[in-house]
């Protein structure tokens, strides 16, 4: 769940989804409808999936988890960082981790724009053999906490003395171009039910989730308007009240099982507006 995602956003997901899944059987065992409808609003749903395929793996090899980074990175959704993570952290294996963070704080420590390759060397050079767990994680929390992108506290920085860089940045904030975008949305009731529409298995964008039909009207007045952002772009969002036409595609969906389906983000944040969940 962390992996593009930040804490905050995550830690009441991630208790609602160990709930729905205590175990690693559990998970595996579930239709993948229900893992997406657990992972709603966290978006990057490729990652549920992963997990998911995962978790089957697991446990068709008895339930037992791997020991080390280099079996970690046997399982879909698994890269070099987060199997490096696991395995430090869980099983105390030295490893060095490399994430957004740790790329920051070695660039500036060392003074140096490393490639990608001598990161990980810099960073498996500087790494604790006794406590790897303690050493990942301190420098992760350093470049989350302090050597931020922007704004660096360096008056707090622990390891001051030893970098290369300070007294050198310059703390200016710089954003990636913002772009806005009008979508409208047509939000249809039937005796306690909402037609949803579900994305194709196919779709390059969230494919197999749940939302409300896409609907294009010349009224000024909508009976919900929000704006909802997605990285760089920014949608002012408009939905009217309006029965959907006869073949379009879709299914009346009841209110007490809407929240079983993978909705996408912006549908749980028009329903929730709504007063439908």
């Amino acid at each position: 769940m962390l992996q593009q995602t930040r804490v905050v956003a995550v830690l009441g997901h991630y208790e609602e989804f160990l709930q729905r899944f205590p175990t690693v059987h559990k998970l595996a065992a579930a239709r993948e409808a229900s893992v997406l409808a657990a992972w709603s609003g966290l978006g990057y749903y490729r990652r549920a999936r992963d997990m998911h395929a995962a978790a089957k793996i697991i446990v068709r090899c008895g339930g037992k988890f791997p020991s080390n980074a280099a079996e970690w990175l046997l399982l879909p959704g698994i890269g070099r960082y987060t199997a490096a993570a696991i395995a430090s952290i869980a099983s105390g294996e030295a490893v060095a981790v490399v994430d957004g963070n740790v790329k920051r704080v070695l660039s500036r420590v060392l003074g140096e724009d490393l490639a990608e390759g001598e990161l990980w060397r810099a960073a498996e050079a500087l790494l604790s053999q006794e406590q790897p767990a303690d050493f990942n994680q301190a420098l992760m929390e350093l470049g989350a906490t302090v050597c931020l992108p922007e704004r660096a506290l360096c008056h707090a920085c622990p390891v001051i003395q030893l970098c290369a860089t300070r007294g050198c940045l310059k703390n200016s904030r710089s954003q990636a171009p913002q772009h806005k975008r009008e979508i409208g949305y047509a939000l249809g009731r039937k005796n306690g039910s909402v037609f949803l529409t579900q994305r194709p298995k196919e779709a390059s964008l969230m494919p197999g989730m749940w939302e409300l039909p896409e609907f294009q009207s010349t009224e000024k007045t909508a009976l919900i308007t929000l704006r909802h952002s997605i990285t760089v772009t920014t949608y002012l969002v408009r939905v009217h009240q309006a029965t959907p036409k006869k073949r379009t595609p879709g299914q009346w969906v009841h209110r007490s099982r809407i929240t079983r389906l993978p909705l996408t983000g912006l549908t749980q944040k028009i329903l929730r507006a709504a007063k439908i969940i």
